[in-house]
């Protein structure tokens, strides 16, 4: 089994949701999936023109020469594809959409109704690899992801295949407290987590309902996380007013 993380952070390998990716890999490795994580921001990747030729002049095939040329074949010699990002603004950031934007030449331009009576373009290829969406914010609590849930639901029916699984952590930033002699037992179970989930997505394409549910457990009290929070956005303040005078 082929599992490849499109990682479409900003921060690319500094991002918090780089420490999630890494340990659900982990996982999936143990159970036996070859594994690769492909970060965007070291992609070449230009924006959609809008022209549809790749549908029109050159079918399956953009006519922009970057490194799509690359990454398109490598999402579709994936079982599982992870798209892996942090919340911008209640929603996926603009390198992740634009990576999204450029795979529609998978897609056929022809309208068909689906089974349940919505539409969308056909297929071009007999079978598309399976959806995960991996994501952290900064701010607590689940309701952070209710645009990337709708959204990851609706991208898997556009490619007429299943979002198996959902992995979304509020309080992200908790994860720069690792070396933090209170939070690192607290970040090392929920590492545990991740990696558990890792390999259960490879060996039953699916969580668990307790899986879930342990996954979206806040890792500290979010009153606590919302106090340390704020005490450190006031330090980093002070500290770029020293350096400005």
């Amino acid at each position: 089994m082929k599992v490849t993380v499109f990682s479409g952070s900003h921060k690319g390998r500094e991002g918090n949701t780089l420490i999630m990716v890494e340990e659900f890999l982990k996982g999936a490795e143990e159970a036996g999936a070859e594994t690769e994580n492909i970060i965007l921001t070291e992609k070449d990747i230009k924006y959609c023109r809008g022209k549809f030729e790749c549908w029109l002049k050159t079918p399956g095939r953009c006519t922009i020469r970057d490194d799509m040329d690359d990454l398109l074949p490598r999402f579709m010699a994936s079982d599982i594809v992870v798209f892996a990002c942090p919340v911008y603004f209640d929603n996926v950031p603009s390198i992740m959409k634009n990576f999204i934007d450029r795979l529609s030449p998978v897609l056929l331009p022809h309208f068909e109704e689906d089974e349940k009576g919505e539409y969308r373009h056909a297929k071009r290829y007999e079978q598309y690899p399976k959806f995960v969406a991996i994501s952290n914010a900064g701010l607590p609590g689940q309701t952070n992801f209710e645009v990337e849930r709708l959204f990851f639901r609706r991208l898997a029916r556009a490619f007429h295949t299943e979002l198996i699984a959902e992995i979304y952590r509020g309080e992200g930033e908790i994860f720069r407290g690792q070396k933090n002699i209170m939070l690192k037992p607290l970040l090392g179970k929920y590492k545990k987590l991740l990696r558990y989930a890792g390999k259960e997505i490879v060996e039953t394409q699916a969580l668990s309902e307790q899986t879930i549910k342990d996954l979206e457990k806040p890792i500290v009290p979010p009153s606590l996380y919302i106090t340390f929070g704020n005490e450190e956005w006031e330090r980093l303040r002070s500290e770029y007013q020293k350096e400005e005078k």
